[in-house]
């Protein structure tokens, strides 16, 4: 096609035969409407002239282009709306086919002979606004064709979000929100109801794969998984609709996406419902949800159910008359006439001078045929959603053209015309258009953003059956407001769902139980996951959470969902061990006072006075306090009881180990006074041995003091042992101190062995210092076992070592030294004598 310069004007070589509704004015506006749907189609091949297109007549799309022929009557009637000046049309079929579009583009662009033009270059079109078209791909054909042109094109159910590019179509606005806000719409429904596994279907061109692409990209930001996406299209051949049907039996989802026209969707619908598969509740795009062609009882079987968003829905008044007044008689030779005539009445007009000969006559009408009665849906004005954004576009480009032909708003006092209308061109009237911004009769409010889009609103549709008949039932309504937030409003409780009252789940893996974790599969989308039990420490305490670490005090149950105090382990008074180490030191102590008492009571004899009596009860005051001090260790740790069982056990043993040191040192000094010109023996008299065993121990109460003083012993709490326990031990503060106190009564015990040990074969039948040495070496033996054991004793068994290394030196002591004594003077009396000792 060839566009030239003739004197005539401006035309395109190479004509298009296209019926056309037309009505010539003073400003004219173009139509491009799908009046018929494409049903069959061929490639072509190049090589000759394509073969035409097989279409069926579409009767919503008819009432379509009759509303915008009812709109620009509206205008030509209104005094305050481009007074004086009278709008025409010209109105073209594009057969839902790009390539026909693109015809009824060229065919528009084209200027007619009887149009002179001055102009000497270019081919400015005889119109001054195109509305349509109704898919996607048409519409790119259109803006991509008269975008040259620089006509604006007003499309009123294109809804691709590609055509909201500004750089590609500068020209290009519409009165149907696009693709994006309806993919937030749709995403937003589909997290609403928790619906994670989804399959979605889409139409083989722009609509189908943007729509789709743009409803993916919102939906994987809650988390939803995808599980299929399937492709079809009106001109599909049977085999690539069955690979569609068992993709929908062979999944799991519950919940499927149709992002598709009716006309591409309804040869896999009459599949589904041939197929018998019910039980999916279906997602439907503004295209098909509330079409009338698959709206039918049949239909219902499979689809019953479905939700999706439309536009605000509108009663057009003195519509209906007009729709009523139809009449291919009127102008025989008008364009879809005969062929709605003959679906809406049943009989096909013939004009008269027509050769009937061949025609059936029961199917020739008589001329006296009417439409005001007819019951047919195609009068039904009362919800119009498709056709009131034709009216919006229409009444869309008489304001920019009321502002550019009278340099003013409507509504102004008007003034007389600004610019010729003649020399009005297509890019002034875009110009306007982009700055329309009224109010009209309903209230609405029409402009178009900065991408030509109007603004984003939808109702939410539901289809039920009653009395027979589906229903497009309105049940709530979503809203886009300031910073793209939205606003989601449903009413739940009236929902028709495919699986009854009961909102359906749509899951590829059910939700993990409260102490499970998810697990993805590996080579399987985000939504599919194994459930395996948390890790002990960790729980799930709800159904969408991951496992978390519980506190440091607390520990995991067996169930794993909540997290429960952990036990608090200490040595106890009721528990065996602590009421055994308990009885051990309280008969310690009883048998050390039992012993104190046997020496005072019989302190006059022999073997007592022999002793030390004055040091032996010293000794045994020192093993009773030393009995006593395990009970420091049992119990709940506290401040003062963590700083008084190390102080008390560090001064008891060096009082005990003092005592002993003096004995010892009288045992050996006595012994070596047996010769006259020693006086060693007088050197370690009463008092010499008091000051001994004062000294002695007051250097370890100086140790304590300082170590209460810089780091003292504070309860504390041991994780380390058990992850289910709290052991609850004094810590010793500072260990320089711990290992000062028990190396200091290391070293008296070592002075004590070496001294008792030189002493031990003194000859005499009462030598004391046998007994020291074995006590000490009982208590050396002990002592020195006590600290790797101490050391690797976990959490209360470190407690009971000290306390068994505390009782076990205490009774050697008491035992070794003490017991011969008591033997002679309770179970040997007669050799209580000084004779003997």
């Amino acid at each position: 096609v060839l566009c030239v310069n003739t004197v005539t004007g401006c035309e395109l070589l190479g004509k298009f035969n296209m019926p056309s509704l037309s009505k010539e004015g003073d400003i004219m506006i173009g139509g491009i409407f799908p009046v018929f749907n494409k049903e069959v189609s061929s490639t072509a091949t190049f090589e000759r002239e394509p073969n035409e297109v097989i279409c069926a007549f579409d009767l919503r799309a008819f009432r379509w282009a009759q509303v915008m022929i009812f709109a620009i009557e509206e205008i030509n009637k209104d005094n305050g709306l481009l007074p004086n000046i009278s709008l025409g049309y010209r109105i073209l079929n594009s057969c839902s086919s790009p390539t026909n579009t693109l015809r009824a583009a060229l065919t528009l662009a084209n200027t007619p002979k009887e149009i002179h033009q001055k102009k000497t270059s270019g081919c400015p079109p005889a119109i001054s606004a195109v509305i349509g078209e109704a898919g996607s791909s048409q519409s790119l054909a259109v803006a991509g064709i008269l975008g040259p042109f620089q006509m604006p094109i007003v499309s009123y159910f294109s809804t691709c979000a590609c055509l909201s590019n500004r750089a590609k179509y500068p020209t290009f606005f519409r009165t149907i929100p696009s693709d994006y806000f309806q993919a937030k719409a749709l995403a937003s429904l589909v997290k609403h109801f928790g619906w994670e596994w989804i399959g979605a279907i889409h139409s083989d061109n722009d609509y189908g794969r943007n729509g789709i692409l743009a409803f993916t990209e919102e939906v994987k930001k809650f988390g939803v998984c995808i599980a299929f996406v399937g492709t079809v299209q009106r001109t599909y051949p049977l085999e690539k609709i069955m690979k569609v049907v068992e993709m929908i039996k062979l999944s799991t989802v519950k919940v499927i996406l149709a992002f598709t026209p009716e006309g591409d969707f309804s040869p896999l619908m009459k599949e589904v419902v041939k197929h018998n598969i019910t039980g999916i509740q279906w997602l439907a795009s503004e295209a098909w949800i509330t079409a009338p062609q698959p709206s039918t009882p049949e239909m219902y079987q499979a689809f019953g159910g479905a939700l999706g968003f439309v536009v605000q829905k509108m009663a057009i008044p003195n519509l209906n008359p007009f729709l009523t007044n139809i009449n291919p008689y009127s102008d025989p030779s008008a364009a879809f006439m005969k062929e709605f005539w003959e679906i809406i009445v049943g009989c096909r007009p013939v004009s008269p001078g027509t050769d009937t000969s061949t025609e059936e006559t029961n199917k020739i009408c008589t001329g006296n045929e009417t439409l005001i009665n007819s019951q047919d849906v195609f009068f039904n004005v009362t919800e119009l959603r498709v056709a009131y954004n034709v009216y919006k576009a229409v009444y869309a480009i008489a304001h920019a053209l009321h502002q550019l032909v009278f340099c003013k708003p409507v509504g102004v006092n008007k003034t007389r015309i600004c610019v010729n209308i003649s020399d009005i061109q297509p890019k002034e009237v875009t110009y306007h258009l982009q700055r329309v911004n009224f109010r009209n009769q309903f209230g609405d409010y029409v402009f178009f953003d900065e991408k030509g889009d109007p603004p984003a609103s939808y109702d939410i549709i539901n289809w039920q059956l009653k009395n027979g008949h589906v229903q497009h039932v309105t049940l709530g309504h979503f809203a886009i407001a300031e910073k793209n937030n939205y606003k989601l409003s449903i009413e739940e409780e009236k929902i028709v769902w495919r699986t009854g009252k009961t909102v359906p789940t749509s899951v590829c893996s059910n939700v993990c139980p409260k102490g499970t974790r998810k697990a993805q599969i590996k080579g399987k989308p985000m939504c599919c996951f194994d459930c395996i039990p948390c890790t002990d420490g960790t729980i799930a305490n709800s159904t969408a959470a991951d496992c978390i670490p519980c506190p440091l005090e607390y520990w995991s149950n067996e169930r794993k969902d909540e997290c429960i105090p952990k036990i608090i382990e200490f040595l106890t008074y009721h528990e065996p061990m602590g009421i055994v180490l308990t009885v051990l030191s309280l008969l310690g102590a009883s048998l050390t006072l039992v012993t104190m008492a046997v020496f005072i009571y019989c302190r006059e004899t022999p073997v007592i006075k022999a002793s030390n009596s004055e040091l032996s009860c010293f000794l045994l005051f020192s093993l009773f306090l030393c009995f006593l001090c395990p009970l420091t260790f049992i119990g709940r740790p506290t401040v003062w009881t963590c700083m008084l069982r190390h102080t008390a056990f560090g001064v008891t043993f060096a009082l005990c180990i003092s005592c002993i040191l003096g004995k010892t040192i009288v045992v050996v000094t006595a012994f070596k006074a047996t010769h006259p010109s020693n006086k060693a023996a007088g050197k370690f008299g009463p008092a010499q041995q008091r000051i001994i065993v004062c000294s002695c121990t007051l250097i370890q109460i100086v140790i304590c003091i300082l170590w209460l003083k810089l780091n003292p012993p504070m309860p504390d709490k041991v994780f380390r042992y058990s992850n289910k326990k709290i052991v609850l031990e004094c810590n010793t503060g500072s260990e320089v101190a711990f290992y000062a106190v028990l190396g200091y009564i290391g070293i008296l015990a070592v002075i004590c062995l070496v001294l008792a040990f030189l002493a031990r074969k003194l000859p005499d039948n009462f030598n004391e210092a046998k007994f020291i040495t074995f006590s000490m070496l009982i208590f050396c033996a002990v002592w020195i076992t006590f600290i790797p054991a101490y050391v690797s004793s976990p959490g209360k068994f470190t407690v009971a070592v000290e306390i068994f290394a505390i009782l076990s030196s205490a009774f050697g002591l008491l035992i070794s030294i003490f017991a011969p004594k008591c033997y002679i003077i309770l179970i040997k009396p007669e050799k209580n004598t000084r004779r003997h000792v």
